[in-house]
């Protein structure tokens, strides 16, 4: 009988966790992540009560003066990059996963930005349309002004999807350390003159595949027209922009203009600490590693 080929997006399991087509296939399935929960919380209104700090008299109660969203993300923290400072998480329950060193030790963690740019960029652009109808529906009930767009008040469970939508995009943009060690390997000469120099745009270089950035955006626009689509009672898809589920461009942008420079971000503040602790032998025996075929 055949054996089942593992799952290629399970980083433990599986020959070579540093295979850039193995990486790339994890990258790929994130995609879908993300696309998905963006739609989910496209469905709730804006709700900017939930992101301002302060706004819940329930929390300041019991002494948290954070916003809805910084409660949640710190009953649920840590994820493996978490949003919440370790010194105000509890102690985990469960033992850590003893997963095989693949990293270079490293403190990479850019989920102040995710965040900071996900409550101010990404919610009101992806709810901008149920916002809307929420502004019509209260208008119908002779609610006018600034009240029209009050929250929807499902603060509970838009919060629920912001932290699915959070945790994978911060997976896929830290997943860029995998990256950045796997093409280090591969060539360390290439990288360890530029790390020295602090070359940050020179770093950039080695990583960045224009090619790949360009099939990358075509499929994520492709994938996100295909799951925007409503669907009528028959089953024919209604493939009209009126009744899409989520901003398409506005997805295709979130990744653009913010997820891959962030990635890429990520990856030279990586690198820029990939020699640290070596020894100046260690360092001349990697410079002298030949290229990998």
């Amino acid at each position: 009988m055949a054996s089942v080929p593992l799952p290629v997006q399970n980083l433990v399991l599986g020959d070579d966790p540093l295979s850039l087509d193995r990486i790339r296939a994890i990258l790929t399935r994130l995609e879908d992540t993300i696309i998905f929960s963006l739609i989910e919380r496209a469905q709730f209104a804006h709700n900017p009560k939930a992101y301002r700090r302060g706004e819940f008299q329930e929390l300041k109660d019991i002494g948290f003066n954070g916003s809805w969203l910084d409660w949640f993300l710190k009953e649920t923290d840590p994820e493996e990059y978490p949003f919440t400072d370790p010194a105000e998480l509890p102690p985990p329950i469960l033992k850590p996963f003893p997963h095989p060193t693949i990293l270079y030790p490293n403190k990479v963690n850019v989920n102040a930005s995710i965040l900071s740019f996900y409550v101010q960029s990404i919610v009101p652009r992806i709810t901008r349309q149920a916002t809307l109808a929420l502004s019509a529906q209260k208008r119908a009930n002779g609610i006018t002004g600034d009240a029209e767009f009050e929250d929807d008040g499902n603060y509970g469970s838009a919060a629920f999807v912001d932290l699915e939508v959070l945790q994978a995009i911060s997976k896929r943009v830290h997943y860029g350390k995998f990256v950045s060690e796997s093409k280090f390997r591969d060539d360390p000469a290439a990288f360890i003159p530029h790390i020295h120099s602090r070359d940050r745009d020179a770093l950039a270089a080695l990583i960045t595949k224009p090619e790949v950035e360009k099939k990358l955006l075509q499929r994520l626009r492709k994938k996100a027209n295909l799951y925007a689509l409503n669907f009528s009672p028959e089953g024919e898809p209604l493939n009209d922009s009126a009744t899409r589920k989520i901003d398409v461009d506005g997805v295709v942008e979130l990744y653009e203009h913010y997820i891959i420079p962030l990635t890429k971000e990520v990856e030279v503040d990586y690198l820029l600490v990939r020699l640290e602790g070596l020894s100046k032998e260690e360092v001349d025996a990697l410079a002298s590693q030949q290229k990998k075929q």
